[in-house]
């Protein structure tokens, strides 16, 4: 059981099923809706809000049927699109970056950024056709159609909303997702691969470097090898590269952040027309009437976000407000989550030959 547990724990690091990111759906919607110490008007923060007291709150309500029933289709939803980003990108980089195919544990040399913003951007575009149906029924999504009985439980909703809206009605508003997925998965990869990898080696070959020979036979190891080189070993602290993971998640996130976060604003008012156009469409079947009612909600969109803007003092103010809360969210779970995902993924990687960056005074030796 113990090298059943490990290998499968392997695989689950190798081609990760789940994102970093927070939850494309929302999941947990339902549970508050029926928690009466949420729902309350001008109701104070306490630990009756929290995740485990909410659910464990439904589950006294509705029933254990009420997880597989409310709770379990949305995390599947986001698991599988979490396996799409993550797969998508890890085979993208493997092909445009040949030493990324080894699965071993430390990649040398490592991919360029130009390379990881590439497969960055073709995971997200991946993710993004893949997301459409679950995003058209995340926007769609009513409470009170569910505690009114008109569905019976989120299998029933989905199937029968995907079979209402069609086609063009799941990817209705899919260009800003587009966008929003595909460029915000190209700067977080690009930007957490540079960190983690290129600033790393950079910084232990500078730092390194330019202590005195002295200094650098002191902290020197024993190293054998059949060369005649006289040039100190130096293994850099074990420290460094954590610092750096953690550095890499949260630039990563930051980054990300300033993509995603003025992109889902706009998308957030342009959702909100989709329900009018599912009912015209409904009514109009034409093809050339459908296109051309959808090419002209993105000039209402951006009309009225013309308004929100000046009302707000400005297009910086209007995309990026409640940035900060948001970010901060986001970054210890996202920084964490990268680091336990790079620490498992080399104890379970192949073994591979130690690496060594030669320099003019010393040899610094990565494991």
């Amino acid at each position: 059981m113990r090298a059943v547990a490990a290998r499968m724990v392997a695989f689950y690091f190798r081609a990760p099923v789940k994102a970093f990111f927070r939850g494309r759906i929302d999941y947990m919607s339902y549970a508050r809706a029926i928690n009466p110490h949420v729902m309350a008007d001008a109701a104070k923060w306490s630990w009756r809000m929290t995740t485990p007291a909410v659910l464990a709150h439904a589950i006294r309500t509705e029933g254990w049927g009420f997880i597989p029933k409310q709770v379990l289709p949305p995390l599947m939803a986001n698991t599988c699109i979490g396996a799409v980003l993550y797969t998508a990108y890890l085979h993208s980089l493997s092909a445009l970056h040949e030493p990324s195919s080894h699965q071993t544990k430390r990649v040398y040399p490592p991919p360029p950024p130009s390379v990881t913003f590439t497969a960055g951007f073709i995971g997200g575009s991946v993710q993004s056709v893949i997301a459409a149906p679950f995003d058209a029924l995340q926007t769609r999504f009513r409470t009170a159609d569910i505690l009114e009985g008109k569905h019976r439980t989120m299998w029933h909703y989905a199937g029968q909303k995907l079979q209402s809206i069609g086609l063009q009605g799941i990817f209705a508003g899919w260009s800003l997702s587009f966008f929003k997925d595909a460029f915000g998965a190209a700067v977080f990869f690009g930007t957490f691969e540079t960190v983690k990898s290129q600033a790393y080696l950079e910084f232990v070959t500078r730092y390194y470097g330019s202590r005195t020979r002295d200094t650098l036979l002191e902290k020197s190891i024993p190293y054998l090898e059949e060369t005649h080189d006289d040039r100190p070993v130096i293994r850099p602290h074990y420290m460094l590269e954590p610092m750096f993971l953690l550095l890499a998640g949260v630039s990563a996130s930051i980054s990300s952040q300033l993509i995603q976060h003025p992109l889902t604003e706009l998308q957030d008012v342009h959702y909100r027309r989709l329900e009018a156009l599912d009912f015209q469409a409904h009514y109009d079947s034409q093809p050339s009437h459908v296109v051309r009612r959808y090419y002209h909600a993105y000039e209402e969109t951006f009309a009225q976000c013309k308004i929100l803007a000046k009302r707000a003092g400005g297009w910086r103010k209007y995309i990026y407000r409640g940035f900060f809360m948001n970010t901060i969210k986001q970054v210890p779970s996202t920084s964490a989550g990268l680091i336990v995902f790079e620490v498992v993924r080399r104890k379970y990687s192949f073994e591979n030959e130690e690496v060594m960056i030669n320099h003019a005074d010393a040899r610094i030796l990565l494991t």
